[in-house]
């Protein structure tokens, strides 16, 4: 299984602790079914600057350290950015790291509490520099939650989402987990993944979202999402139901 969103790297100057805590993030995943993670620190996100080239760097120690601790799991490199009017710049300066380095999918991140004037435009600009963008964790965006349209309007124009697991299982609350479960129903939603931070309070928790999905949708939206996973680690092509509008109340038959 493939985890397409995690901080599992250790930071460029934590030292053998944290190198420690991503053995046991390492572990965890293993325990979960995972076999393969897209590493994707904080870029640009006010807090955290985590470039391409120390990425690859980092992503290379960290898979030596696993083979050498027997630890079945295989790191790949990517980017979490938060969205900002320099992408395309630093798209075309090579500054960006797309989800495994070549595969076209590029993650972009929305503020917590509102939609910038200009992520549309800015969504589009990508996709015409052959650029897919997956909006990472829309569930928790109060401006989405409140005005579903705009992200029905997103997608429509190329735009991929991914939700977090832990947002499936309620763990962000009752308003974000109802507001996934609507975004499945409508068709707005491609991707899930952990978004780990840690094993203490930010873990893996896909096998209780995969029992979330199963019980609510069945097994073929879960397949559904395993399936883009790997489409997207190997650069092939996401196909989804038409988006449609968000529900008041819940419907099947979505695929």
């Amino acid at each position: 299984m493939i985890d397409l969103h995690c901080h599992i790297l250790p930071g460029r100057d934590d030292g053998a602790k944290h190198i420690t805590e991503s053995i046991e993030m390492a572990k965890s995943a293993v325990s979960q079914g995972i076999d393969t993670i897209i590493a994707t620190p904080h870029q640009l996100n006010s807090k955290y600057n985590n470039y391409k080239i120390e990425i690859i760097e980092a992503v290379q120690q960290l898979n030596e350290i696993l083979k050498e601790s027997d630890i079945p799991l295989t790191i790949l490199p990517g980017q979490e950015t938060r969205i900002n009017g320099e992408m395309i710049t630093d798209l075309i300066n090579g500054q960006l790291l797309p989800l495994n380095e070549t595969s076209g999918y590029l993650f972009v991140e929305l503020p917590f509490n509102h939609v910038p004037r200009y992520t549309k435009q800015l969504l589009f600009d990508l996709q015409v520099q052959g650029v897919k963008p997956i909006i990472v964790h829309p569930e928790r965006n109060n401006e989405l939650i409140e005005h579903p349209n705009i992200l029905v309007d997103l997608v429509r124009e190329g735009a991929l989402t991914q939700l977090t697991e832990a947002s499936v299982t309620g763990h962000f609350g009752k308003k974000v987990k109802k507001f996934c479960m609507q975004c499945i129903e409508a068709n707005l939603t491609h991707f899930i993944a952990s978004d780990a931070h840690n094993v203490k309070t930010r873990g893996f928790v896909t096998k209780d979202a995969h029992r979330v999905l199963k019980k609510e949708f069945g097994t073929q939206v879960t397949s559904y999402f395993m399936d883009n996973a790997y489409a997207v680690v190997h650069n092939q092509l996401i196909i989804g139901g038409a988006p449609g509008e968000i529900k008041s109340k819940k419907f099947m038959g979505l695929f």
